[in-house]
This record gives structure tokens, sequence and C-alpha cells, in this order.
């Protein structure tokens, strides 16, 4: 394997780690506008509070592997999804100041307006990634220089809203059986429900987008005939998300949240399947579309940085697997 398929594979790892963690973060503020008493409220809030800010380094790890080993496909992609990444940007801000400044007072105007912030940013950051990502998948209007050369409103295609739209189900879904490990009482009961909902929507959303794929984003069928990981994580997921209903219904709600994050890694193995070599596809030419390759540094920085990732990962993996086990269990109250 050379060092540039290497970092690819190592991005996809971060993207996946970024996804299964935060995914259940953003899954719950998602569905905040479904719990009814303020007691589940808190609770909900209190299921993540430990664990939100810690999961959001996966994210900022990814932006600044991508910008060390690809230069040029985070200049080109930054440039596209300039406005959609501040965006971004304050979604994912809105989602901490909800988590910081909520419980500061008992006004209910103040707890009503940091709800719908929470709601808001949540959705609003998975919705972003999904379109993201689909516009990476149909091709982005990259000229020859390798800059952008389309504008804001191409980005906003049919495909990509549903893929928004994909992502959005797929982290509720995430975020309910995730409660329905931690919580307890009525808000498990809840959390049960609008994970069958969740389950229900994104089951949909995954059958029409697959079609539509196949049919319509030449992407698509080259990454499923390109080699046999790619059959595997879709025959994974198709498993995970058979599993998760037998668990679901079995009320075994910590395989069941197993089973989602194996759906949630698979998803971006799929993506990363769709992509591969490129990283920006071009859309006005194939030949001038970022690859691995002619948009990566150079050998020697690659092979630094390979370095710096064997001896920096397990470290973040042993504090991530260290801050779950002390806040294991389930949330006895709201904070």
């Amino acid at each position: 394997m050379d060092l540039n398929t290497l970092w690819f594979i190592l991005l996809g790892a971060l993207l996946a780690g970024y996804a299964v963690l935060d995914g259940f973060d953003l899954g719950v503020g998602i569905l905040h506008p479904f719990w009814r008493a303020e007691e589940e409220k808190l609770s909900a809030m209190a299921a993540i509070a430990p664990f939100w800010d810690g999961n959001e380094v996966w994210l900022i790890t990814f932006g600044a592997a991508l910008f060390a080993a690809f230069p040029h496909a985070y200049a080109t992609a930054f440039s596209a999804f300039y406005l959609p990444f501040i965006l971004l940007l304050f979604c994912l801000m809105a989602r901490a100041m909800a988590l910081e400044f909520r419980a500061q007072s008992e006004s209910a105007a103040w707890r009503g307006f940091w709800d719908r912030c929470f709601f808001a940013g949540s959705a609003g950051a998975s919705f972003l990634f999904g379109v993201a990502a689909g516009n990476l998948v149909m091709g982005l209007a990259v000229g020859a220089d390798m800059e952008f050369a389309g504008a804001l409103w191409g980005l906003l295609k049919p495909y990509p809203l549903l893929v928004g739209c994909f992502a959005v189900a797929l982290f509720a879904l995430h975020g309910g059986l995730y409660l329905c490990v931690k919580a307890g009482g009525r808000l498990q009961e809840r959390a049960r429900f609008c994970s069958w909902r969740a389950l229900e929507a994104f089951c949909a959303l995954f059958v029409s987008l697959g079609l539509i794929s196949i049919v319509h984003v030449p992407a698509a069928p080259e990454g499923l005939g390109r080699c046999l990981w790619t059959w595997s994580a879709l025959a994974g997921a198709l498993a995970a998300i058979g599993g998760m209903a037998m668990a679901l219904r079995a009320r075994a709600f910590f395989r069941a949240w197993l089973c989602g994050a194996v759906v949630v890694a698979a998803c971006v193995a799929l993506l990363a399947a769709m992509l591969y070599p490129c990283l920006v596809r071009s859309s006005l030419d194939p030949a001038w579309s970022l690859t691995i390759y002619n948009a990566a540094s150079s050998r020697k920085t690659l092979a630094i940085m390979r370095n710096i990732a064997l001896l920096g990962m397990p470290w973040v993996v042993f504090y991530t697997a260290f801050i779950y086990r002390v806040f294991r269990g389930r949330l006895e109250a709201a904070y």
C-alpha cells in the first residue's frame, strides 16, 4: 500500500470515528423537541454532556490531517463549501452554547430559546454534512487549475439535499438508540419510540438513495464494482440494520446501538468507496479531479505524518475509551 492510499484510509477512519461518536450527540439534539417534560430534556442533554466536546476532536483532527496530507484538496473543498462551512460552525457553536447555557436560568423563555438552538444546531450540522457528502459524490465545478468555478446555488441540487435528509435520519436513529442505552423510565420509552420512527425514515431514505445513486450517479456503480470490501461494507450495513431492528424489538439496547454504530461506519466506508481515488471529483472534466496523487503533499511529508499518526492515534483512542469507561452506566439523574 502506498502512502497516498494509506492516508486516504486514515482520513476515512477519522471521519468514521467522528460520525460514530459525535453522530449520537447530533442525534440527541435532533430528537430534542420530542421530549415533553423538563426532566426529560435535562436528562437527554446530561447524557451527552461529558462527551460532545471530546467527540469533536475527531473532526478537528480530520481537518488538520486533510490539510497536511492533501493541501490542494483541502483548499478546493473549503473554497467550494466556504459559506456552508461557516453555517456549519454556527450550528456547532449553537449546540455547544445550548448545552452550556440552558441550565443557567429557570426562565421558560430562556430555556425555550436554547432548546431551539440545540435542535437547530444539531439538525443543521447533520444536514450540512450530508449535503457536502452528496456534492462530493456528484462532483464539483473544478477547473484545470484545481479551483472551484461554481456558485453556491449549484450545491443545492436534489441529490445532495436528499443525502442531507439521509444524514439527519441516520443521526437521529443513532441518537435515539444511545438514549435507550443511557436513559431510563419515560425518557427511555420515548427514545425507543423515536428510534423506531427514525429507523423507518432511515430505511426508506437508504433504499431511495441507493436506487437513485446507482441510476443517476456514475460514481456509485463504479465504487461498488471496484473491490470486495465495498460489497463487504454494504453487506455489513444491511446486516447491521436487521440486527438493530431485532435488538430494538428485544430491548437489547446496547446491542442495537452497536449495530447503529456499524451502520454509520459502513455509510462512511461506502462514501469513501464512491470517491476513491478522488478527493474532489470534477463535474466539468474527470481529468481535472483532485485525487490522492495530484493533490497530495510530498512523499517525505506523508511519511513523517504517518510516523506521527502511529504515535498519536493510539493515545486518542485510549483517551476516548477512558472517558467512556469513566462515564459508563445508565444516567441516574438530570443535572
